[in-house]
C-alpha cells in the first residue's frame, strides 16, 4: 500500500517486534499505560512528529475512546476507524440497545437507562424484579467482563450493585451500570462489520464466541455450527442494521446472545478491529485492516456481498497467555528464554514475541493469537491440535497445556458448549494439574544419558580399576537428564 509505519512505545516496549519493524518509532513515556499508552497527547505529538497521516488504534487501551478519536480528527490527522460520535454513541451499552430496539433488532430484557447513582436498595430490587432473576449487573461502558455480576436471589443485589460499580469506576472512569435478564446457557455469537462513507455496509460471516473464561474469550472459531443458513441470514441482516442507524464507518463487531431455541438478542457493539478478526479473514481471503485503511481513504467498499457470508472452510483461534493455568490462570511475566511457533498448511500466528524479549507485568499478557484453517470443522480442530504440540515457549507460563486439554473435550468436538461452559468444567476438574509430565520424554532421557555414560572416554583411577569418566557423576547426570524430561513434559 506504499505506507511508511510509524511506531509508538513505551520503556519497556523498546524492543517490541512492532518497533523494530517500523520505519520510525516514537517514545511515549515509562511504561505504565497512564504514562505512555492511555497519553493522548503524546501520541498526537508523535504523530506530527514523524509527519503521520493517518492513526490506526488497533485494539486495545484506547481503541474505544471518543476522545481520542475526536483529538486525531482535531489534529488534522485520520482516524482509521469510525467517527468520534459512533464511537460514543455505541461505548454506551444503554444508549446501543436503544438504538437497536429502534431498529427493531431483539434486545436482552433490561433497563432501558442506567440505574441512578442514589437508587435506594428497595427500588433497585422493586426494577429488578420487574426483569425476572437471574440477572446481570453491567457497566455501562467498557466491556470484557469488568463491572459485571451475577445476581440469584434480592438479597444479593446491593452487594453485587457496589461491586460492579466501584469495578467500573476504577477501569472506566464511569461507575454507572444497569441490570439485564442473564440468558440461561447462552452462545455469544459475534457479527463482522466494514462500513465505508458511501453508505455501504457488509456483514461478514458470523463467529463462534462462546468459550469463555469469567466473561472473557479464549477460542474463537467461524463458522459457528448452531447457526443454520436461515439464522445467518437473518442476523447478519440485523447486524447490519444497527449499524446503519448508527451511521457507523469502518470496521465494528456486533455482539449477540443465541438462547437454546435459537432466538437472538442485540448485546453491544465493538467500535474498533477485533482481537479475533484472523479467522474471518482466513474463511473469506479479505484482508480487514487493509480495507480499514482504503475507507479512511474514502474508498468504496468493493465486495461481494454473497461471498463474505459464504465461509471457505473453518478457521479457529486460541489465544495464548502469559498465564499460569495450574495457578488459577495468574500473569506469568518474564524472559522469554526459547521461542518455536508451530507452522505448515492452514497455520497462522500473529504475535509480537520473540526469544529474548521480556512478557511485561504492565499489560495484556497475550503473547500470541495461535490460528488453524481447514477445509472443516473436525480437520481445522485436529490442525489446532497439531500445532499446539509443536508450540515451544520456555521461560514462562503459558496457557497451551490448558488448550491441548480443551480440545481433547468431547464436548468441544461436538460443539455443544455455552458462555459458562468452560467455567463449569474448570470447576469440575477441583485443581487438577494441566501439565503433567511425559513419561516417554523421560525415558528417552534415560536412554540418551546412557549413550552418553557409553561414548565416554575412559580413564584410570589410581588403584589399577579402569572406569568411565561419565560414571563419577553417574547419579547426577542421570538426575539432570530426568529433571530435563520433565521440563519437556511440561511444554
Amino acid at each position: 500500500m506504499q505506507i511508511s509505519p510509524v511506531a509508538v512505545y513505551s520503556e519497556c516496549d523498546r524492543r517490541a517486534l512492532h518497533v523494530r519493524y517500523a520505519d520510525e518509532a516514537y517514545l511515549l513515556g515509562p511504561s505504565a499505560p497512564r504514562e505512555s499508552y492511555l497519553r493522548i497527547d503524546r501520541i498526537i505529538d508523535a504523530a506530527k512528529r514523524s509527519g503521520a497521516d493517518a492513526v490506526h488504534p488497533g485494539y486495545g487501551f484506547l481503541a474505544e475512546n471518543e476522545e481520542f478519536a475526536a483529538a486525531v480528527r482535531n489534529a488534522g490527522l485520520v482516524f482509521i476507524g469510525p467517527t468520534p460520535e459512533a464511537v460514543a454513541l455505541m461505548g454506551s451499552k444503554t444508549a446501543a440497545r436503544e438504538l437497536a430496539v429502534a431498529a427493531g433488532v431483539p434486545v436482552v430484557p433490561g433497563t432501558p437507562e442506567p440505574l441512578a447513582p442514589d437508587v435506594s436498595d428497595a427500588d433497585a430490587a422493586r426494577i429488578a424484579n420487574g426483569i425476572g432473576y437471574p440477572l446481570l449487573v453491567k457497566a455501562v461502558a467498557g466491556g470484557g467482563g469488568k463491572g459485571m455480576r451475577t445476581v440469584t436471589a434480592a438479597a444479593d443485589l446491593p452487594s453485587a450493585l457496589r461491586a460492579a460499580r466501584s469495578e467500573a469506576g476504577a477501569a472506566f472512569g464511569d461507575p454507572a451500570v444497569f441490570l439485564e435478564r442473564r440468558i440461561a446457557r447462552p452462545r455469544h455469537i459475534e457479527v463482522q462489520l466494514l462500513a465505508d462513507h458511501h453508505g455501504t455496509v457488509l456483514p461478514f460471516v458470523e463467529r463462534e464466541c462462546s468459550i469463555q473464561r469469567r466473561h472473557q474469550k479464549v477460542v474463537e472459531e467461524t463458522p459457528s455450527l448452531a447457526v443454520t443458513a436461515a439464522l445467518r441470514s437473518t442476523i447478519t441482516s440485523a447486524a447490519a442494521a444497527v449499524a446503519r442507524a448508527a451511521g457507523y464507518t469502518n470496521a465494528g463487531t456486533i455482539e449477540f446472545l443465541l438462547d437454546e431455541n435459537g432466538r437472538f438478542y442485540f448485546l453491544e457493539m465493538n467500535t474498533r478491529l477485533q482481537v479475533e478478526h484472523p479467522i474471518t479473514e482466513m474463511v473469506t481471503g479479505i484482508d480487514i485492516v487493509r480495507w480499514q485503511i482504503r475507507i479512511a481513504r474514502g474508498e468504496r467498499l468493493a465486495l461481494d456481498p454473497e461471498s463474505l457470508l459464504t465461509p471457505h472452510g473453518h478457521a479457529i483461534e486460541c489465544r495464548i497467555y502469559a498465564e499460569d493455568p495450574d495457578n488459577n490462570f495468574l500473569p506469568s511475566p518474564g524472559l522469554i528464554e526459547h521461542l518455536r511457533v508451530p507452522s505448515g498448511p492452514g497455520i497462522r500466528e500473529d504475535s509480537g514475541a520473540t526469544a529474548g524479549l521480556e512478557v511485561p507485568i504492565f499489560y495484556d499478557p497475550i503473547v500470541s493469537k495461535l490460528i488453524a484453517w481447514s477445509e472443516d470443522r473436525p480437520s481445522a480442530v485436529a490442525r489446532m491440535q497439531r500445532a499446539l504440540r509443536e508450540y515451544m515457549l520456555v521461560g514462562i507460563k503459558s496457557t497451551i497445556p490448558f488448550f491441548t486439554w480443551l480440545f481433547e473435550q468431547p464436548e468441544f468436538h461436538r460443539s455443544e458448549f455455552h458462555t459458562t461452559y468452560l467455567d463449569e468444567i474448570l470447576k469440575a476438574r477441583n485443581g487438577q494439574p494441566f501439565s503433567t509430565a511425559d513419561r516417554s520424554a523421560e525415558d528417552l532421557a534415560a536412554v540418551a544419558a546412557a549413550v552418553q555414560m557409553a561414548l565416554a572416554p575412559a580413564s584410570s583411577n589410581g588403584s589399577g580399576q579402569t572406569v568411565l569418566a561419565a560414571d563419577r557423576q553417574a547419579a547426577t547426570s542421570a538426575a539432570r537428564w530426568k529433571a530435563q524430561a520433565r521440563v519437556e513434559g511440561l511444554r
